[in-house]
């Protein structure tokens, strides 16, 4: 099939020459403008790549290596290869020496022909004419065949040359006289000739002329190129074309209408029927085609086609269902419509069955049965789902199957079974249906395949979206592949993947335009996909009749090669040469790369990994650039594959290192200066803290001390007042009494209790009026309590303290103690215990007072509630909850009583920050308060 490559890149006019580089891109020589790369389905101007001393080319091949040879206009011959040119032979100043076309053979020999000076030979650097019997001096192609022969074409003809004689020792061969412009030796040993007049290919058959069909009028072939992946590019007078085998061949009938076409059938003799959208029947056979007339089917839309051994049931939009018999070119017809008992005269589906039944599905009317001259029909009354029968099935088993609007239903034995949506079967019309080599029954649905399987319908749900189109056509080749018409697709799809219940890109293969199809779209028509007695599946698309063979479907076993052509940072281009590095401040890098085949570039697809970010490899893709945001500082290596037209992936992948280095704030350095940055904010933050807390302590403390300062005061000056006035009455009442009175030593204990009270009072008031209540040590102030209650009970009361001491602020002392003495003297008093601890705790970031006995125990609801009237344990929360300390209370029936507070260090202790100011202060370099103090001492 020939493929006219067209492209704005693409100057119109003629091509003058074609080759391919080691890279598999090709290069092509326009008559209009300068050299141009076919690259990945583009085309760009190299030029540019190129040095302007090399531009004017005259003429270019490829050699047996992959190096290309350029023959340069008034400067010589060149090799390009890895990037640089290599002088050849050098003709300046020899005007007669216009190189128009070269060959290199395999020991290096290089033959050039020239406009006006005939054939020379480059050999170890010495250039030597070889002109002698040549049919004219003008050499516009060369081909090398092997090492010792030479073909040379001419305006006068082709001649072959054996040996490096100067003399043609092969003579002329059946093409002399042709004026012959361009040559090449295919891969199956063929010799395509380029002459004036289009196309030639010479085998061991003979001469065969390819101007025919597509290269009809495709003018002068001037150049012919055969890529790695045996495509034929033919340069022309025209422009640009490739010749390739393709899966598809699709008819181009000269009689019938270019539109889509409808419904289609193939007898058992090989000719195919098809019938156009715009009406009447055509034929075609072994190159042959025609057009049934006179048989009043000119003008009339054909939905379906069937038929046997010589004659044919056509399906008729408007004219019911006719019966065409035919031997050669001579046809008679019958119509049968509904006045002779057929359900409708709008036959949509017609089947004919092996018992001679012929089976007419129509649009509205229900089903017709025609036997024995009879007309049977079926409706919805009878049992159809639907009086639209869209198509129909002859099952292996002699099962009839019809197709709905509204769903599938079977005829075995008089008895009809129907499924629909509520069966599982997908909802709208049953477009077509196929039976497998199997036994199951493929479902083409308005909404995707379903399957019928033992009675059940099972609708394949991890497909591809493709497979959830409408399906318009399926059929099943010889190896076990579906072939499928959608309203957007032809596929081939893998069977058994489909019944496994998932399918894969790589389990479906799409086929397009590249193919040798003229139109993806399948036709909504009763059987337009269908296989022949060969083997050959046959589509009816929307322009035109297509084939292909299922054997004959080898697919391109070229992987195409992938290359990264550009990294860019931000729209910046980096350099791809040399060691790279993209800074980390770059928000956007994009990898560009390519896919070298020339066998449809645009099915090519690829698969990248960035190591160091992706875990795995992306999902195949069409895209040919790769994009990463915000890569973070680190090594990293891109790599790409690619897979070909056919899905053959290529094991060679294309790689690249970049290094992305990082900005200042991403350095260890900075990382680090921030992080002690914060900690010293964290640190400052604390201590300013620590110092409102402090200042909202004192505040609230000096508040207290005030007030008890004043409750003090009036106690001093009314309370206690009081009871001194009335001690020293009763002292002056107890001098007037007699020595031997009854009452004088009843009044002496009532002074003695007076002065204990007063005393008490006053230590009392002393402590409401100062902090300094003359609790200096926590620890003996508390082992001095069980001697002040002077208790009878012999009881195990011990103190014991842990941690290094450390100076209490005195606020928290008293308060501390309070609290704790009041948990002490409970314990004494009312919890009989044998053993009371006392356990004072100075940790790094608490104070900790445990007391613990193992007396009677609390009840739980005094615990909570306290008991009426006493407000020790509501004294001690309170207390507590004053300085910020947290209290925990816990005791149970004969297991004692356990109390404990914790301070918070910071509002506990006087100085808890001096060790930190003390490190501070060397690492800065400076004295802390109290070393400075020391050697002021010290100095004195």
């Amino acid at each position: 099939m020939f493929d006219h490559t067209n492209s704005a890149a693409l100057p119109a006019g003629p091509i003058l020459d074609l080759m391919t580089d080691g890279d598999g891109n090709l290069w092509i020589r326009p008559q209009s403008r300068n050299m141009l790369l076919y690259r990945d389905g583009g085309f760009r101007d190299v030029m540019p790549d190129l040095d302007r001393a090399h531009s004017g080319v005259t003429s270019m091949c490829r050699g047996p290596h992959g190096e290309a040879l350029f023959a340069v206009r008034a400067t010589g011959a060149f090799m390009y290869e890895g990037g640089r040119f290599e002088t050849l032979v050098t003709t300046a100043g020899r005007s007669n020496l216009l190189v128009i076309s070269m060959a290199k053979t395999g020991e290096g020999n290089i033959w050039m022909g020239t406009r006006d000076a005939g054939l020379f030979l480059l050999s170890d650097g010495q250039l030597s004419a070889a002109t002698t019997g040549l049919p004219d001096r003008k050499i516009n192609c060369l081909l090398a065949v092997g090492d010792q022969e030479l073909w040379v074409g001419t305006d006068n003809g082709v001649v072959r040359k054996s040996g490096y004689a100067p003399a043609i020792t092969g003579g002329t061969i059946p093409l002399d006289h042709i004026r012959t412009l361009a040559m090449i030796r295919d891969r199956a040993s063929n010799i395509w000739i380029g002459t004036s007049n289009g196309l030639l290919r010479l085998n061991a058959s003979g001469v065969v002329s390819l101007e025919e069909g597509d290269r009809r009028s495709a003018g002068a072939v001037n150049t012919i190129f055969e890529d790695r992946e045996g495509n034929l590019w033919v340069g022309s007078t025209q422009g640009l074309e490739r010749l390739r085998d393709t899966p598809f061949m699709t008819y181009a009938v000269s009689r019938a209408p270019s539109q889509g076409n409808g419904a289609v059938y193939v007898d058992a003799e090989g000719r195919t029927w098809f019938a156009p959208f715009s009406g009447g029947l055509f034929w075609q056979q072994g190159g042959q085609a025609g057009r049934v007339k006179d048989v009043g089917l000119d003008q009339e839309e054909i939905y379906s086609l069937t038929g046997s051994k010589g004659e044919l049931w056509i399906g008729r939009r408007r004219g019911g269902l006719t019966r065409l018999r035919y031997k050669g070119s001579s046809f008679t017809a019958e119509t049968y419509t509904q006045a002779d008992g057929l359900a409708q005269d709008s036959v949509y589906a017609v089947h004919q069955s092996r018992d001679g039944s012929v089976w007419a599905g129509t649009v509205s009317g229900g089903l017709s049965r025609f036997k024995d001259g009879r007309f049977t029909t079926y409706s919805a009354a009878h049992g159809l789902p639907s009086n639209t029968v869209t198509s129909i099935l002859e099952g292996s088993d002699g099962t009839m199957w019809f197709g709905t609007a509204n769903g599938l239903c079977s005829l075995m034995q008089g008895q009809l079974a129907v499924y629909t949506a509520l069966d599982g079967l997908p909802p709208g019309n049953v477009n077509c249906l196929t039976e497998d080599s199997s036994g199951m029954i493929w479902i083409g649905t308005d909404n995707g395949v379903a399957i019928l399987s033992a009675g059940e319908i099972q609708v394949p749900l991890e497909v591809l979206a493709a497979l959830h189109e409408p399906i318009l056509g399926l059929a099943e080749d010889q190896n076990g592949q579906l072939w499928i018409a959608t309203a957007n697709h032809v596929l081939r799809v893998d069977r058994d993947r489909i019944l496994s219940g998932v399918t894969v890109e790589a389990d479906v293969r799409k086929f397009g335009l590249a193919d040798g199809l003229r139109s993806v779209g399948g036709v909504k028509r009763h059987r337009s996909v269908l296989r022949d007695a060969l083997g050959r599946i046959w589509f009816s698309t929307g322009r035109g009749l297509s084939v292909v063979d299922p054997r004959q479907v080898a697919g391109n076993s070229i992987p195409a090669v992938v290359q990264i052509e550009a990294v860019t940072a931000d729209g910046s281009t980096v350099d791809l040469h040399g060691a790279m590095h993209i800074s980390s401040a770059r928000q956007r890098v994009i990898f560009s790369y390519v896919g070298l085949s020339l066998t449809v570039p645009e099915r090519i697809r690829f698969r990248y990994k960035l190591d160091g970010f992706d875990q795995d490899w992306s999902e195949p893709v069409a895209s040919r650039e790769a994009v990463y945001t915000n890569l973070s500082p680190g090594s990293y290596r891109f790599r790409v594959v690619a897979s070909n037209s056919d899905g053959i992936w290529n094991s060679a992948e294309s790689t690249i290192q970049i290094e992305v280095e990082p900005v200042f704030w991403q350095t260890w350095w900075f990382r680090f200066s921030a992080l002690m940055a914060l900690g010293l904010a964290v640190l400052l933050f604390s201590r300013l803290r620590l110092r409102r807390l402090t200042r909202q302590l004192n505040v609230r403390f000096e508040e207290r001390l005030a007030e008890r300062t004043r409750i003090a005061q009036d106690l001093h000056d009314t309370l206690l007042q009081g009871f001194l006035s009335a001690s020293m009455q009763l002292h002056i009442a107890a001098d007037h009494l007699p020595g031997d009175s009854p009452a004088k030593p009843l009044v002496s204990r009532v002074l003695d209790l007076m002065r204990q009270v007063i005393e008490e009072g006053r230590t009392a008031l002393q402590g409401l009026r100062s902090s300094d209540s003359g609790v200096h040590d926590l620890a003996q102030s508390f082992s001095e309590i069980q001697q002040e209650l002077a208790f009878e009970e012999r009881i195990d009361y011990r103190v014991t303290v842990e941690g290094r001491h450390r100076p209490v602020r005195p606020m928290i002392r008293d308060e501390v103690y309070r609290i704790g003495r009041e948990a002490v003297v409970n314990a004494f008093r009312h919890s009989r215990a044998s053993t009371i601890e006392v356990l004072l705790e100075y940790g790094a970031k608490h104070l900790r007072i445990f007391i613990r006995d193992n007396g009677c125990g609390i009840d739980p609801h005094v615990l909570r509630t306290g008991r009426e009237g006493h407000w020790g344990l509501s004294g001690m929360r309170e207390r507590a909850e004053e300085i910020r300390a947290r209290l925990r209370l816990y005791s149970g029936a004969d297991v004692g009583t356990e109390v404990e507070l914790i301070i918070p260090g910071d509002i506990a202790f006087e100085s808890i920050p001096s060790e930190r100011r003390r490190w501070l202060a060397k690492l800065v370099g400076r004295k802390t308060g109290a070393e400075r103090a020391k050697a002021k001492r010290q100095g004195r």
